[in-house]
């Protein structure tokens, strides 16, 4: 029988054969390739159209047709997608590149290889679409290698494929820049062996330049073998047969034609007639500013280069533009290192800043609770840094042993069906490394994304050698000292994982009663929440007792029966025995004041093998530890039938056993806390293990008392009842897991080839010992049992350390110890540790043990513990709340769609799937705007407030880019005003000659340099995000840049002066107060305004940070009267806004209670008349004011009359007003009528009375206002 073939169509350019060239390389079956040269050519093969190529003949019989046909048979299963979720992926991915695409690509590119005829409007088109295609594929690669999950798929080929040409041909270099994360795709895809086979070298476009029909650059084919494209509809006929349509298709071309015809006249009306209707163009600009389009940074400015400012500033503030080029010139210029500008050897009479990132697991992305963190920490790095004291913050990632390898093993599973004991150790931890080489910057990626100012030259991973080291070195010394110390006792154990795992990585989920569970590896659900009460028959007499659990199986490693010693009930039962009815066991029935007699029966069956209590009671009463179940949850040490059984098979089983012999009572419903493994979903058994603990009594003392001391200060107080309660009552610590990734344990097992030395056990600390070589730990073992090192066999231990445990040595482990190297000697101890109140004990505490045990020091002076986020309803984050938001998405923006995308790519059940899409759908149903950086750091600051959570909705983070926005257009009115040719003193000074408004605007500026700087010292951040927040908006912007109008329109150029001297020293040092929290507008706008000297320095991120003592222009009289002064102006424009004069000016009078208080708003009248667009402003004191005026009072001290007398209708208007006297007597009539009853005072809630109360007096003053209205407007008919 021949081979099967692929029959490759004869077009050049072909897309579609790249894509079954590629597929045949991965897939690599036998074919043979055949070119068809078509019926034109003499191709005698009639049974092919050419529309269906390339196409595979399976057999005479079979034919697969089409590219992605074809392609899907010819590649191997996993890589059409692994699961139905990825299969479904894949499908899409597929059908959007062959439908959206290809034909744009063709569009774009054939004309300019010769293939097509030149179509203005069809290239712009495609050019549209492809941006758009792009841009979506950049926001879905952000945090992925590939486009469905961990490897190439299908989905990968198609899309490559599609775009192919345009990245040879027409994408260049500018064009492409924006696109990196697709740039890095496509590189990585094209780069894969098996496409350089099929393709051959692929080069990008570095300019268009026309060609002619030859073949596709750098593609390399089988002999013969021709390329084929899909030609879009309006393809001129190329060599060979050309493509025949069918009636219907050509009907389908003329109606999308006649659609494009009329949709571009309709484009070209509406552009005459917003060229005949410049006014409406205004408008529509004005509409624009509050929803602002995107604008981006398009100057090529290599990486690490300064970004060109020169340029004029953007109509509007748009992320993308303001925070494009700056942090690889921040990192390049070496602005994040300590060592900028001195030497680190030398003491810094300023101070020194060192902080270490809590680093985050290399498995996962950030989330909004890494954000906050990001947020926190680099404010104050950058403060510190700009206060000049030597600032270091030590970025890092953590290797996270069970979650790396759980990913790590999915993974191996899905693409190759094998388990990590198919590979073996080494080389799996091979493949671990290799997974952490392709995926591990995704974090670092998103710190840089969030502006953080690390240094990234000291960047540390847990698993890099020096840290390693820094491991051993501890795990030795304390095992030398006695704290790390051999025990058998419980442990969380996961069988899913096969290891023990630490409290945290252990999530409690709360059942009210009866719950099916899933559990891994159980086809069925599990039953939990009841509780099942059985009777033990008592030894030589027909009585019993009767006990409860929650977990039946576990009776067959039952050892006891305990009761509580005061319990009436049970002291006859004193010295007998239970007898167990499935083997030849006596209980013995213990006293134990654990017990709860009024819970249940008051007697409690005893598993000392497997739950925490029993084990106590075990031990206290020493009792027999059976236990039976193995690593995988399999029953052992048990009789027939339960003999090897999976532990809830063994539940049922037990159940039906017991009710066979008569001595199950009753089941009823139990609220529970059932413990299940965060990272495999596993059920956690308590199992009794041989593991390395630490003995954590002393440490911990030594952790309280330095709390207690003064030594070491958390932030808030209100922390300070955990740290003790867990620092004064601490169990020791277990850090041996069953893994394979991490720190594997440099302890070994001695065997002594001497009879004289008798064998040893696993559990037995004796036989173990620890050395940071084989060597050194021989020679310990052989003077241990007095032998010669010959005589020693070892075997090291296969466990790896606890995660945490190499977490607890990163404050010091980062800076080279043991060794006694420059950056330890400077660094450490560092100066705070910042995070979230959650690992306080898990991280912080055994930081602080650690570090007290092996330096001698405290790891940090302080401890500052943020809050929780959860969403805008309180709700804790969750995945399958769908409510978990990856700051990126809020930076950059997600649709709805791409939100939903997401969730396809976890690890829900579809039931939780359409549950987490419907919380989406209801939280963002137009989905994530996009903020930029600066107003999510700034509004997760703004939010935290010490001791409590943070519900976070990201309709406020919208709020601060509409802040931020409102800095641009300050800024750029601002520098309009300054003018070209303005150079700014050489210091800030007040000088004699400030106006009233300058003075205020100085001794504003001075209160929120004193906000600032009182915030950052006592961790107050919603304090100073308030303060510059009220400074640039409320003072700067809505009153003194309105005060300066006048004054620069004016001809008085010495108060132009001063004026402009003033508002460029508010500029300067409001940036500076600003630039910790929104280091990317704050550097564009800083940039952009000159400088006072030439040796400032290049960044407002080495600018130093405005101090008290240097701004020190507080007039607090001027603020009261300027305050009393704006009272008046709100008292105006609110009379304004309650007579509709938006734009007519009316005169206003404002009548003062004596003369000084006129003196002083003399003193700011040409203020007020700007402030409130009045015509003119005149203070009265003896003086009445005129008739046909409006009055409000704005305080005891003045009243506000505006003059409405000729301005408005009166008649009109007192028409309107007596109708809604009407309205509102008759909801005065009707709350009294109903709060008059009898009854009204019992029977109506005290809640709807208080609301009716402040009802009524509400209508009762708009009743007044109301009738005061309508006696002023009838003074004017």
């Amino acid at each position: 029988m021949a081979l099967p073939s692929l029959h490759l169509s004869p077009h050049p350019y072909s897309f579609e054969n790249a894509k079954a060239l590629v597929a045949l390389e991965y897939g690599e079956p036998k074919l043979r390739v055949v070119e068809v040269k078509g019926p034109s050519a003499g191709d005698a093969r009639t049974n092919l159209t050419l529309t269906r190529l390339p196409a595979v003949e399976a057999d005479p019989e079979t034919w697969i047709c089409g590219a992605s046909a074809a392609a899907h048979y010819l590649l191997p299963e996993r890589m059409r997608g692994s699961g139905l979720k990825e299969v479904a992926l894949v499908r899409q991915w597929l059908s959007y590149a062959d439908v959206e695409v290809v034909p744009s690509a063709c569009a774009w590119a054939f004309p300019v290889l010769g293939l097509l005829k030149h179509n203005k409007q069809a290239v712009e088109r495609a050019q549209l679409d492809l941006k758009k295609t792009l841009r979506f594929l950049d926001d879905h690669l952000k945090l992925r290698t590939y486009l469905v999950g961990e490897g190439i798929t299908l989905a990968d080929i198609a899309m490559s494929c599609a775009l192919l040409l345009p990245y040879q041909h027409v994408f260049e270099p500018d064009f492409r820049k924006p696109f990196v994360n697709v740039n890095r795709w496509f590189l990585t895809c094209v780069n894969q062996p098996e496409f350089k086979r099929a393709l051959g070298e692929v080069k990008l476009c570095e300019k268009v330049a026309s060609v002619t029909r030859e073949k596709c650059a750098g593609q390399q084919q089988p002999a013969g073998a021709v390329q084929n494209a899909v030609v879009p509809e309006t393809a001129a006929p190329m060599d060979g047969e050309p493509v025949k349509k069918t009636a219907a298709q050509l009907k389908k071309e003329a109606q999308k034609k006649e659609k494009m015809e009329k949709f571009l006249q309709k484009q070209e009306k509406l552009k005459e007639q917003q060229h005949r209707q410049p006014e409406k163009k205004a408008k529509g600009d004005k509409k624009e500013k509050k929803d602002p389009g995107v604008t981006t940074y398009d100057i090529a400015t290599p990486a690490g280069e300064k970004k060109d400012v020169s340029c004029p500033m953007p109509d509007s503030y748009s992320p993308q533009y303001v925070e494009a080029a700056w942090y690889s010139w921040w990192e390049k210029q070496g602005f994040f290192k300590p060592e900028y500008g001195r030497s680190i050897s030398e003491p810094n009479p300023k101070g020194l800043f060192m902080i270490c990132i809590p680093p985050p697991n290399v498995t996962g992305s950030l989330h909004l609770g890494h954000a906050l963190t990001n947020a926190i920490q680099d404010s104050l790095t950058r403060w510190h840094r700009m206060r000049g004291e030597t600032t270091l913050w030590n970025p890092g990632c953590d290797h996270a042993g069970i979650a790396t390898q759980v990913v790590v093993e999915k993974r191996l599973w899905r693409e190759s069906r094998k388990t990590r004991h198919d590979l073996g150790r080494r080389e799996f931890i091979e493949e671990v490394w290799k997974w952490k080489h392709e995926k591990g910057d995704r974090i670092y990626h998103q710190l840089r994304k969030l502006g953080s100012s690390m240094d990234w030259d000291r960047a540390c991973f847990t698993m890099d050698p020096k840290l390693s080291a820094a491991v051993e070195e501890a795990f030795v010394r304390l095992h030398d000292n006695g704290v790390i110390y051999r025990s058998t006792r419980l442990v969380n154990w996961s069988c899913t994982l096969n290891s023990a795992i630490s409290d945290i990585e252990v999530d409690k989920k709360e059942l009210t009663g009866r719950t099916l569970l899933p559990v891994p590896n159980y086809t069925d659900k599990v039953e939990f929440g009841v509780l099942i009460s059985f009777a033990y028959k008592l030894e030589g007499s027909g009585e019993e007792v009767v006990v409860a659990t929650t977990r039946i199986e576990t009776m067959l490693g039952d050892t006891a029966v305990a009761v509580h010693p005061q319990d009436p009930r049970y002291q006859n039962l004193r010295g007998k025995f239970a007898l167990h009815p499935f083997c030849d066991r006596k209980l013995p029935i213990v006293f134990d004041e654990f017990v709860d007699m009024n819970f249940g029966t008051g007697a409690v069956k005893i598993t000392p093998a497997h739950d925490q209590n029993d084990y106590e009671v075990g031990m206290r009463h020493q009792l027999e530890f059976i236990n039976i179940m193995d690593d995988n949850g399999y029953l052992i040490n048990v009789p027939e039938p339960f003999l090897g059984m999976k532990r809830f098979d063994a539940r049922k089983a037990v159940l039906e056993a017991l009710k066979q012999k008569g001595l199950f009572k009753e089941v009823k419903d139990n609220p529970m806390v059932v413990p299940v493994c965060s990272r495999s979903k596993d059920i956690v058994e308590p199992l009794l293990k041989p593991q390395w603990y630490v003995r954590c009594n002393e440490m911990a003392k030594m952790a309280a008392d330095a709390v207690r001391n003064g030594d070491l200060k958390i932030i808030p107080e209100t922390h300070l009842k955990t740290w003790f309660n867990w620092m004064d009552n601490i169990r020791d610590w277990c850090i041996s897991r069953q893994l394979w990734w991490g720190h594997r344990t440099p302890a070994y097992f001695v065997t002594v080839d001497d009879p004289e030395v008798p064998a040893g056990e696993d559990a037995d600390g004796h036989y173990w010992v620890s050395g940071r070589t084989v060597e050194i730990a021989k020679q310990k073992a052989a003077e241990r049992f007095n032998v010669t090192p010959d005589r020693i066999s070892l075997r090291q231990d296969q466990d790896v350390l606890d995660t945490w445990f190499s977490s607890g040595l990163f404050p010091f482990s980062i800076f080279g110890w043991p060794d006694e190297t420059e950056d330890l000697r400077i660094f450490y101890p560092g100066t705070l540790l910042e995070t979230g109140h959650d690992i306080l004990f898990f991280w912080v505490a055994r930081m602080v043990m650690l570090g007290l045990k092996l330096t001698g020091k405290l790891p940090f002076k302080e401890v500052y513990l943020h809050a929780i986020v959860r969403d805008a309803h309180g709700r804790k984050m969750s995945k399958s709340l769908g409510n978990v938001i990856d700051p990126l998405d809020v930076i950059f923006g997600i649709s709805l769609e791409g939100l939903h995308a997401q969730l396809l790519e976890s690890n829900l059940e579809p039931t939780e799937i359409e549950r987490a899409k419907e919380g989406q759908k209801s939280d963002y149903p137009n989905g994530i705007p996009e903020c930029g950086t600066d107003a999510l750091r700034f509004a997760l600051c703004a939010y935290t407030s010490q001791g409590r959570d943070i519900n976070l909705d990201v309709n406020r983070v919208l709020g601060y880019r509409h802040f931020c926005n409102k800095l641009w257009n300050a800024t750029k009115f601002a520098i309009r005003g300054l003018g070209q040719d303005f150079s700014p003193e050489g210091i800030a000074q007040r000088s004699s000659q400030e106006s009233l408004i300058d003075r205020w605007i100085l001794s504003r500026l001075s209160h929120a340099v004193e906000s600032c700087d009182r915030g950052f010292k006592q961790y107050d951040f919603p304090g100073i995000t308030t303060a510059v927040y009220n400074f640039w908006l409320y003072e700067l912007c809505d009153v003194y840049l309105e005060c300066l109008k006048p004054v620069f329109a004016g001809t008085d150029e010495n108060a132009s002066r001063v004026a402009r001297n003033t508002l460029y020293t508010c500029l300067d040092v409001a940036l500076r107060l600003l630039s910790p929290f929104m280091p990317f507008i704050t550097e564009e706008l800083y940039q952009r305004l000159p400088r006072r000297l030439a040796q400032d320095p290049p960044s407002i991120t080495v600018t130093s940070y405005p101090e008290y003592e240097e701004y020190n222009w507080r007039d607090e009289e001027l603020d009261r009267n300027a305050e009393f002064a704006l009272s008046i102006v709100r008292t105006v424009r609110s009379l304004r806004a309650d007579y509709n004069l938006t734009k007519t000016r009316a005169d206003c009078y404002l009548k003062c209670l004596d003369q000084s208080t006129a003196a002083l708003v003399s003193s700011f009248t040409s203020y007020i008349q700007t402030l409130s667009s009045c015509k003119a402003v005149t203070v009265l004191v003896d003086e009445d004011c005129p008739t046909g005026c409006a009055v409000a009072i704005a305080s005891d001290r003045c009243s506000v009359h505006l003059m409405l007398k000729g301005l408005i209708d009166a008649e009109k208007e007192v028409t309107k007003l007596r109708n809604k006297q009407g309205e509102v007597q008759k909801q005065i009539a009707k709350l009294r009528e109903k709060m008059s009853k009898a009854d009204y005072s019992t029977k109506v809630p005290q809640k709807i009375q208080d609301m009716e109360m402040e009802k009524l007096k509400q209508s009762e003053t708009e009743l007044q206002k109301v009738e005061e209205a309508m006696r002023n407007f009838e003074k004017m008919i």
